[in-house]
């Protein structure tokens, strides 16, 4: 079948239009250029960007063991044998020539088997072919069968049959992963067993564990498709182009630490301790290529991890030369830390002790670490519930998968103003695991177990109106005003920050609603620079009073016009102002602010000022509150009423880590049209290397896609965050 890009309707195979949108089954349009191109094209034959899926395939002689299965009721009967062989490479094959011989290496010829291509000699190079019989992954690489053999070949291959279910979403939708194994099953149901470990340990590690995208046994082999992070820096181009100062060791180790901890029970530890495997982001983030599984000769134990990170101090001069590190190696080696639990608490002690002296260390912490009593294995369980240590409890605590996370309405709204943190953190112990749980729901992950002076390096921004696909004019407005210093040097870059975003919805159904809309913003502007301090966010009363400020005059308007009814204009407000490290929010009806971060997804800032909220707030069900008519009603907007009949709520935060801010009219956050939309619409933007223009036209056009009844207004304001890495004085 073919699933449908649009409207995720299931179509028979030889379908070129989806029977119920009517969307192309064949092409689709390129994102740069718009030209169509059709499914399974590595790149646009147009302007030449990528646009086909490419996958990184992990290829390895299966080591004998029986392979785990997936049992299901169902799965014999629900899942057709034309389906599955159209759609999937994991029908049952008894022909050797369906897989090329394999290279991990792009570009080089490589040795292959005589009996996987008969006219082939062992040494001789050969064209690239598909890596299933069914020719959905063409091979992108070459393939060698030495490493097949032994580490096991990766190779990048193209999707060409994208709109087809792979095998593990058809398994997905008729049973649980982790069902009993049961005897007997077609061989096309089976699952390797590391794919098993891909699937479980994906949530907890996400995003530094890649997203398995289909695997299955044949000829030998496992086949795995895994997320392919080829544009991701290595960590070893990293350590040998670049001067690591110690806070950046500092911050990598305390990754690789949590990363170790969660794999060692499972026996893929080894994972983190091959620079080739590593890998980082412009936010220097860690991630894994691969799950690499533990070798008897050469476990991948504490020692292990210290002998690894001596070897990355030795290639740096000035790492080499900072005590602190070094004895950490030390230590590790000769086991005087010898479990999880000492590692992080020594890893938060050099932290803290950077900060305040580098290049030393108090003796006494590391007696005091010595002393210290912990005999607890390395399950989750124990780790998560030691309290002799601070910040010990495992990083797949705080860790949110891709899945867009936003708040319940008429949730409490508050917003930490905890110190600016790393990104695995883990939190400061509870007293018990009632309180552990609020912490984990509620703002409890901005408790940070390391915490390094961080600077802003970077804020961009941009903002387009549209008047939708039913309006005729359009009553929205927004204002972006920045003041910007920036100081660099060869060792850190710093950004000074002013910045001042305003979106203005004028009132639907309301006489000169533009009108209103402007006048706010520009009220609101003018009010905002005439009383804010140089040094600091203006505080809750002027930002009250500047809404104020803009309430009188709209009504002022409205009364001197003798308006009445719905012939009085109006308008609704967010408004978002940034000082460097700060921002503050404040807002009157139904636009919206959303806060995007790689730990909490998206989450909705603000709270709708509408009839259904109202209710909720008053202990109402939210499914009754929201089956009332006037449900989406407003109860507060700018300018129809006085002064006194307006409340505007006002939030402070501190930024703790990279964020996507997001301000809204109701025309793009209709049918909860953002969450559903995250993964593809929101989520690329975090990254510097995204271009905000092009991701606020994106998102106007898929408003205008979905819902196109009400003007669309968006603001994107994106801050990056980097550790200074400027030595500290000494106090």
């Amino acid at each position: 079948m073919l699933v449908c890009p649009k409207c995720q309707f299931e179509n028979p195979d030889d379908n070129r239009f989806c029977q119920k949108c009517g969307t192309s089954l064949t092409e689709c349009a390129c994102e740069s250029c718009g030209a169509m191109v059709p499914f399974g094209t590595e790149f646009c034959p147009t302007c030449q960007a990528p646009f086909g899926d490419v996958w990184l395939a992990i290829v390895q002689a299966t080591d004998g063991t029986v392979p785990k299965q997936v049992e299901t009721d169902k799965a014999a009967s629900s899942v057709k044998p034309s389906t599955v062989s159209s759609s999937s490479s994991l029908a049952t094959r008894k022909d050797k020539d369906s897989v090329d011989p394999l290279c991990s290496e792009p570009g080089k010829g490589v040795t292959i088997d005589a009996s996987a291509a008969s006219t082939s000699s062992p040494a001789k190079e050969v064209s690239y072919g598909y890596l299933d019989r069914q020719q959905r992954y063409r091979l992108l690489d070459a393939l060698s069968e030495e490493q097949v053999a032994t580490t096991g070949a990766s190779v990048r291959v193209l999707d060409c049959q994208p709109l087809r279910p792979s095998q593990l979403d058809l398994l997905a939708q008729t049973q649980d992963f982790g069902e009993p194994e049961e005897a007997g099953l077609p061989e096309f149901l089976q699952l390797p067993a590391i794919a098993l470990d891909y699937l479980e340990l994906e949530p907890p590690l996400s995003p530094a564990l890649p997203m398995l995208q289909d695997a299955w046994e044949e000829n030998g082999r496992t086949v795995l498709l895994l997320e392919n992070r080829q544009f991701l820096l290595p960590l070893q181009h990293l350590w040998e182009k670049w001067e690591v100062e110690p806070f950046q060791a500092i911050h990598l180790f305390h990754q690789i630490a949590d990363l170790w901890i969660e794999l060692q029970p499972r026996g893929y530890a080894a994972s983190v301790l091959q620079t080739e495997n590593l890998k980082s982001d412009e936010d220097q983030l860690l991630y894994l290529q691969r799950l690499y599984a533990d070798r008897a000769e050469s476990p991948a134990n504490l020692q292990a991890l210290g002998v690894f990170w001596a070897q990355l101090i030795e290639s740096q001069p000035k790492l080499a030369e900072t005590i602190v590190l070094v004895q950490l190696c030390k230590d590790l080696q000769s086991e005087t830390i010898s479990t999880p639990n000492l590692l992080r608490s020594r890893l938060k002690s050099i932290a803290m002790e950077l900060q305040e002296a580098p290049g030393t260390l108090d003796e006494s912490i590391i007696e005091e670490e010595e002393e210290e009593e912990d005999t607890s294995p390395l399950s989750n369980e124990e780790l998560g519930s030691d309290d002799t240590t601070a910040d010990l409890r495992p990083p797949h605590l705080k860790l949110v998968t891709k899945q867009a996370q936003t708040r319940v309405p008429g949730a409490d709204m508050a917003l930490s103003n905890s110190p600016t943190m790393l990104d695995l953190v883990a939190l400061e112990d509870e007293e018990d695991e009632d309180e552990m749980d609020l912490e984990l729901d509620g703002d409890g992950d901005d408790v940070p177990t390391i915490v390094l002076p961080m600077n802003v390096v970077s804020v961009d921004d941009a903002g387009r109106t549209d008047v939708g696909r039913q309006r005729e004019h359009n009553e929205d407005y927004f204002h972006i005003q920045t003041d910007i210093k920036k100081c660099e040097s060869v060792s850190s870059r710093q950004v000074q920050v002013k910045g001042l975003y305003i979106l203005c919805d004028g009132m639907g159904g309301h006489a000169s609603g533009e009108v209103a809309s402007e006048m706010a913003a520009k009220t609101l502007c003018q009010y905002v620079d005439e009383h804010w301090e140089e040094e600091e966010l203006p505080s809750e009363s002027t930002l009250r009073n500047a809404v104020f400020a803009a309430n009188k005059a709209i009504f002022d308007q409205n009364q001197k016009n003798e308006s009445s009814g719905s012939g009085r204009m109006g308008t609704t407000l967010v408004m978002l102002l940034i000082r460097d490290k700060q921002a503050a929010i404040a807002h009157v009806g139904d636009s919206r602010l959303y806060r995007y971060t790689r730990r909490m997804g998206l989450e909705q800032v603000t709270v709708d000022h509408e009839v259904g909220q109202r209710e909720i707030h008053r202990g109402v069900e939210p499914a009754i509150a929201y089956a009332r008519p006037d449900a989406y009603q407003l109860t507060q907007a700018l300018g129809p009423r006085g002064e006194q009949f307006v409340n505007p709520d006002v939030q402070f935060l501190d930024f703790n880590e990279d964020a996507l801010f997001l301000l809204c009219s109701d025309g793009l956050t209709d049918n909860n049209l953002l969450n559903r939309h995250c993964e593809s619409h929101v989520e690329p933007l975090l990254s510097s290397q995204a271009n905000l223009e092009q991701g606020v036209n994106a998102l106007i056009s898929l408003a205008n896609e979905y819902n196109g009844h009400d003007n669309i207004t968006v603001i994107l304001v994106r801050v990056k965050l980097r550790p200074n890495l400027s030595q500290p004085k000494p106090q």
